[in-house]
């Protein structure tokens, strides 16, 4: 097994292991997930926890709209365990401040760590609802948004966004002075402009820029892979902590990992799918769970140097016993991993 896997870093492990508040709440570190559709899900965050040492962990991405009559028994995406709460934000994805605020009251009273709105979706049915990123193109609608969730709701707010629709870092910083006076508790800035699906990489210098802006906490977001990539984030662009989205996927005991020198053993990759399956199993009917299953693949798969075969060989798999059964099969110790995953299989 390849030696990017057990790669440990002490300098970056005593940065990302200084608690950080965030409105009067206190979290023990600054590595974060950050939340992904179809992926940050319930099972997923389940084998999370069995790692360890994520400091917050974000749902996926929960519509606004219907969150106040979800049932958390029977939805696919506005779903926990008890367990979570206390270091769980919900993110929600709205266009108007009666939908957000009626939503966030409920993620209140379930007993969130704290709400998260979405600024930085581009997807298309995200544009065509006045949602998501298309927020960046009108700032002082935002703005209104965030005040509004603010009155409504004691409970830290974050904003997730992006760059904005051009390269110019211009508007993403006056925004960010406006979120802040709005009553953000933190921002989560990825610098990449919001119709680029990460064809290009992210211009990592702008959170400085975002960074510097404001007084409260800015985490960094955007193609960390590596411990050395994580720790320049931190030097370079002064930001409060990292959140990790798609590498967490592939790999979710970095946390552990970057932050406590945790050192995976040679089955670790085996461990993780069939958890992952288990996990899958639990939370959703079986159609949902192999659906899930297929989203999770091509992450796991960007580990190894030949993962397109390997991607291959597990869309055969029809029920969640078929996994387990390829796994037995495939997944061996000895796999040739990548130094840093697969970006043909990442992006997908």
């Amino acid at each position: 097994m390849s030696e990017s896997i057990h790669t440990h870093c002490p300098k970056l492990a005593a940065q990302l292991s200084t608690p950080i508040t965030i409105g009067g709440k206190t979290i023990p570190n600054r590595l974060w997930l950050a939340p992904m559709a179809g992926l940050t899900h319930s099972a997923f965050r389940q084998v999370l926890a069995h790692y360890g040492s994520c400091g917050l962990a974000f749902t996926e991405m929960c519509n606004a709209k219907a969150v106040p009559t979800e049932n958390p028994r029977i939805s696919p995406v506005f779903r926990w365990h008890e367990w979570e709460l206390p270091s769980l934000v919900c993110q929600l994805v709205g266009a108007t401040p009666v939908e957000l605020v009626i939503a966030a009251k409920r993620v209140e009273r379930e007993g969130f760590f704290g709400v998260d709105i979405n600024m930085g979706c581009s997807a298309r049915g995200m544009i065509k609802r006045e949602a998501g990123a298309v927020l960046l193109k009108t700032p002082d609608k935002a703005v209104a948004l965030v005040e509004a969730v603010r009155k409504a709701v004691s409970i830290p707010v974050f904003v997730k966004f992006r760059t904005g629709w051009s390269k110019d870092i211009g508007p993403a910083v006056a925004l960010a002075k406006k979120l802040e006076t709005a009553g953000a508790d933190c921002l989560v800035f990825h610098p990449r402009v919001a119709p680029d699906k990460r064809t290009r990489p992210p211009v990592i210098d702008n959170i400085r820029f975002i960074k510097e802006a404001v007084s409260i906490p800015v985490l960094g977001n955007g193609n960390v892979t590596t411990p050395q990539s994580c720790r320049n984030m931190l030097d370079t662009t002064g930001c409060d902590g990292v959140s990790i989205g798609r590498m967490a996927i592939a790999r979710p005991w970095l946390f552990a990992q970057w932050t406590e020198g945790y050192t995976p053993g040679d089955t670790i990759f085996e461990d993780y799918i069939l958890r992952m399956a288990t996990a899958l199993e639990q939370e959703f009917d079986p159609v949902r769970a192999i659906k899930r299953f297929r989203m999770f693949m091509p992450y796991f798969a960007a580990n190894f140097r030949f993962g397109h075969s390997l991607l291959a060989t597990f869309s055969t798999a029809k029920t969640i016993e078929d996994v387990r059964r390829l796994t037995k099969e495939h997944i061996r110790p000895d796999m040739l991993l990548s130094q840093s995953p697969n970006m043909n299989l990442y992006n997908l």
